[in-house]
């Protein structure tokens, strides 16, 4: 693990949490250059030192492109340097995208500075780092579901077959149950499967009668 002059580069919004990240990592001795800038197009207006750069922290909702867009085009830049999001998102959607765009850790804003230290220190040492709330919904979000006896339904096909019943579309079906819209067509496909309907109609007249 590099234990010494790390570059670091936060990039955040809101003033008080950028300086105050910034005066943290100033005043740590293993961090030998700190960069602090508000919105990812900011990063690249700076003539960062790719070739130094060890990490990254960065905020998901920014100005202009948004934190999970800017993980691309920092590894584009850098393909091993490491990114942690640090933000209010607690949402399935925006871990796994978050996840999947290359992010190694996802910190809840609200961790002290200790715990956004250790994460670095982590991360550096080739693990991965994860807020422990936001740990315990991944293993929450891959647990088997429990099933309904009757129709061998899943809590979460049941969940979306009741918002069918009061006529949501997929995208506030999607938005009420933090999922992405591709995850409700997902499970309304295994619900037309389980059920052998072809149409939302169908399902609400089956689902109802399953329950007679």
């Amino acid at each position: 693990m590099k234990q010494v002059n790390i570059h670091i580069a936060v990039i955040e919004d809101d003033p008080v949490v950028r300086k105050g990240l910034e005066k943290y990592f100033r005043s740590q001795p293993e961090f030998g250059n700190v960069t602090a800038i508000e919105s990812v197009e900011n990063l690249f207006e700076n003539n960062i030192n790719f070739p130094e750069l060890d990490i990254v922290l960065t905020d998901i909702g920014l100005p202009g492109k948004s934190g999970i867009e800017g993980i691309k085009l920092i590894k584009d830049k850098k393909p091993e340097v490491d990114v942690i999001m640090i933000t209010v998102f607690t949402d399935a959607d925006k871990i796994f995208q978050s996840l999947c765009a290359g992010a190694t850790g996802y910190i809840l804003k609200g961790a002290s500075f200790d715990e956004i230290k250790e994460s670095v220190f982590t991360i550096l040492n080739g693990g991965s780092y994860m807020s422990p709330s936001i740990a315990r919904k991944i293993v929450e979000y891959f647990k088997p579901a429990k099933k309904n006896s009757q129709a061998g339904l899943s809590i979460r096909e049941e969940q979306i077959i009741k918002c069918l019943i009061e006529g949501l579309s997929y995208k506030l079906i999607a938005a009420r149950l933090t999922i992405s819209t591709d995850t409700v067509r997902f499970h309304i496909k295994n619900i037309y499967s389980k059920l052998q309907v072809n149409s939302k109609s169908e399902v609400i007249a089956r689902y109802f009668k399953e329950k007679e």
